[in-house]
C-alpha cells in the first residue's frame, strides 16, 4: 500500500478564491508565541512560521517542502563545490530600499552574532566556506566538500536589510568573522520594529508580548499581492481558550485544535476544519548498545533489542492502522519509512507492513525468548498528538505478543533529559523532516554518532551500521539530484530491513477556521496566514 494520500490535501474544498485583495483583517490564534520578531534569533517553529510572513529566504519551500525560487530566481552548480544564485530584479524592502546581494552577505555575517540566541541559525551557513557577490544580483557560494543540502539550509532563514540594521557600507563575508561591520543590532531592535524590515508580503506594525503581533500588507511586494490588509496573531496557549475564541468569533483561525474537539468543531455551523500532510514521523527508538539495558527484565542481563528478529517481532506486533483509527482519530497516516512519500529519498518499493501476532511470537521464540520478557516504554505526555495514548496502545500490542510492556510517561522536559542520558531501552518520539527529505532523519537518527561529521546527533539508540553510514555519507557528498536520491533510497531500505528504528505514523495537522475560509496545509506544520483565503 502506498501513501498516495499525501500527494493531495486531506481536506475538501481547498480551491481558493482568485479575488483581489480585500480591506479586511485576519485574526489568528496561535498555540505558542514567537519568542522574537528577529528572524535570526531562535530556530523555533512559531518563530519560523512568523518569519515566513515578513522575511524571505534566498530559496523557499512549498507546502510539501520542495525547494522553490524566492529571492533567488535561479541557481546552478558550475562544479560540485560551487553554487551560483541569480537574484530577482526589482525586489523592495518594506522601507522602499532595494534588495541586493549585499543584504544576503550581511545576513550570513549576522547569524553567528545574534546575542543570547537560544537556538542559533549558525548550522545553516557552516558548510559555506566562502560567500561572495560578483554583482548586486549574483551570489556565489563555495563549500569545502560537495554538499547537496545547501538549498535546504538556505531555505531555513530569512534575509534582513543591512541598511535597516544600521550598516550602509560594503560587506565582505569571512567564515571566521566578517570585515567592516562594527556592530550588529540586538533582537530588541526587531521586536520594536526599528530593524524589522524584510521583503515579505507583510510588514511589521507592532509586537506586544503576551498579547498580539500585528502585520500590515506590503503593497509593493514583488510576488502575488497579499489578500488580507492586516494580520493579527494572538498567542492563546490554552487549548480550550483557543477553541472558545474561535467559537466566539474573536479569531478567524486557530492552529492545533485538540483532537478530542474536532468532531464538535466539524458539527458547528460556523466552523470548518482543514487538515493536511505533515512530515513529522512518530517512531520507536531501540537501545542497540546497552547490556543490560534499562527497563528490560527476564533476559538474564541480555539486551534482546540487539537481535533483529526481536525488533522485527515488535514491528509485526504493532497494528499501525488501528492506532491511526482508534487513537489518532484519522489524524495520521501509517508509516514504515522515516519520511512520507511526497519527500525525496523514499523507496517506492517499500510498502506498509501488516500486523501479524503469530509471526511476531514465532520470531521471539527463534531469538530465544519463547516466554517473552518485560520492557518499559518511555514517552512524553505533552509533546506530540496523543503521545502517551499511542504508547499505551503499543504497550498493549507488545504484551499480547509476549513482551510485557509498561509505559513510563512524563513531561517533555523530563523525557528529553532522561532520553539524552540513555535511560530508556525503548522510547517513543517524533521527527519533523526538513526539505532535505530522507537525509534529515537518516543523518540525525540512525547514522553512527560522529560529532566531527555532524552525524547521529539524535541517535539515542546508538545504532551503528557501516553499510548504512556509507550510503548516508555518499548521499551527503553527492550534489547531482538523482544520484543523491538513489543513495537515500538505498539507505532507507537498510533502515527498514534492519528495523534500526520503528516508524509508526506521520502526523496529520489540523486547523479550525471561520466557515468560508480555508488554508493551505504545510508539511512543516507551520501556520502561514498568507495562504488563508475565502473558499471559492
Amino acid at each position: 500500500m502506498k501513501n498516495t494520500i499525501w500527494r493531495v490535501a486531506l481536506a475538501a474544498g481547498l480551491a481558493v478564491s482568485g479575488a483581489t485583495a480585500q480591506a479586511e483583517t485576519l485574526t489568528a490564534g496561535f498555540a505558542s508565541e514567537p519568542s522574537s520578531v528577529d528572524p535570526l534569533y531562535h530556530n523555533l517553529g512559531p518563530n519560523n512560521a512568523l518569519r515566513k510572513h515578513m522575511f524571505e529566504a534566498l530559496v523557499g519551500e512549498d507546502e510539501n517542502l520542495g525547494i522553490v525560487p524566492m529571492l533567488a530566481e535561479s541557481w546552478s552548480n558550475p562544479d560540485d563545490l560551487t553554487w551560483e544564485f541569480k537574484l530577482r530584479d526589482g525586489v523592495k524592502f518594506h522601507d522602499g530600499t532595494d534588495f541586493t546581494a549585499r543584504d544576503f552577505l550581511y545576513t550570513a555575517c549576522r547569524i553567528p552574532n545574534v546575542p543570547n540566541s537560544p537556538s542559533s541559525m549558525e548550522g545553516f551557513i557552516k558548510r559555506a566556506e566562502t560567500i561572495e557577490a560578483p554583482d548586486d544580483h549574483t551570489i556565489r557560494v563555495t563549500t569545502a566538500t560537495p554538499y547537496p543540502l545547501l538549498l535546504s539550509d538556505f531555505a531555513s532563514f530569512g534575509v534582513v536589510s543591512a541598511s535597516a540594521a544600521g550598516h550602509d557600507g560594503p560587506v565582505t563575508y569571512k567564515k571566521g568573522g566578517c570585515e567592516g561591520i562594527a556592530s550588529y543590532p540586538p533582537s530588541e531592535d526587531y521586536n520594536s520594529g526599528k530593524a524589522a524590515i524584510g521583503t515579505g508580503p507583510y510588514k511589521f506594525v507592532s509586537f506586544v508580548s503576551g498579547d498580539r503581533i500585528t502585520l500590515a500588507r506590503f503593497d509593493d511586494y514583488w510576488g502575488e499581492k497579499p489578500y488580507w490588509e492586516e494580520i493579527v496573531i494572538r498567542p492563546i496557549t490554552n487549548d480550550g481558550a483557543r477553541v472558545a475564541a474561535l467559537l466566539a468569533g474573536d479569531v478567524d483561525i486557530i492552529e492545533k485544535p485538540p483532537v478530542q474537539d474536532l468532531e464538535t468543531l466539524r458539527a458547528e455551523d460556523g466552523v470548518d476544519v482543514v487538515q493536511g500532510a505533515s512530515s513529522r514521523v512518530i517512531y520507536l527508538h531501540f537501545d542497540h548498545q546497552g547490556e543490560p539495558s534499562p527497563g528490560i527484565g527476564g533476559t538474564d542481563g541480555k539486551n534482546p533489542l540487539k537481535d533483529v528478529r526481536v525488533r522485527k517481532a515488535i514491528s509485526l506486533a504493532i497494528d499501525r492502522p488501528l492506532i491511526v483509527d482508534r487513537i489518532m482519530g484519522g489524524l495520521a497516516v501509517p508509516a514504515r519509512q522515516l519520511v512520507p512519500d511526497f519527500m525525496r529519498g523514499v523507496d517506492p518499493e517499500i510498502g506498509l507492513e501488516e500486523a501479524n501476532l503469530e509471526e511476531a511470537k514465532k520470531l521471539l521464540a527463534e531469538a530465544g525468548y519463547p516466554d517473552g520478557f518485560t520492557l518499559v516504554l518511555g514517552t512524553p505526555n505533552d509533546r506530540y498528538i496523543n503521545d502517551s495514548k499511542i504508547a499505551q496502545a503499543v504497550a498493549q500490542m507488545l504484551t499480547r505478543a509476549g513482551i510485557k510492556t509498561e509505559v513510563d510517561a512524563m513531561t517533555k522536559s523530563v523525557f528529553f533529559s532522561r532520553r539524552n542520558k540513555y535511560e530508556f531501552s525503548l522510547y517513543l518520539a517524533g521527527w519533523g523532516a526538513s526539505g532535505a527529505g530522507m537525509a534529515s532523519p537518516l543523518r540525525a537518527l540512525v547514522a553512527t554518532q560522529n560529532k566531527d561529521k555532524g552525524l547521529g546527533g539524535t541517535n539515542r539508540g546508538r545504532y551503528s551500521n557501516a553499510e548504512l553510514d556509507a550510503e548516508i555519507e555518499t548521499a551527503l557528498a553527492t550534489v547531482e539530484p538523482e544520484a543523491h536520491d538513489a543513495a537515500l533510497r538505498r539507505a532507507s531500505k537498510i533502515v527498514v530491513d534492519e528495523v534500526a528504528i520503528l516508524p509508526l505514523h506521520y502526523e496529520v495537522t489540523p486547523w479550525a477556521l471561520r466557515k468560508g475560509l480555508t488554508i493551505t496545509p504545510r508539511a512543516d506544520q507551520h501556520t502561514v496566514l498568507t495562504t488563508v483565503r475565502p473558499v471559492d
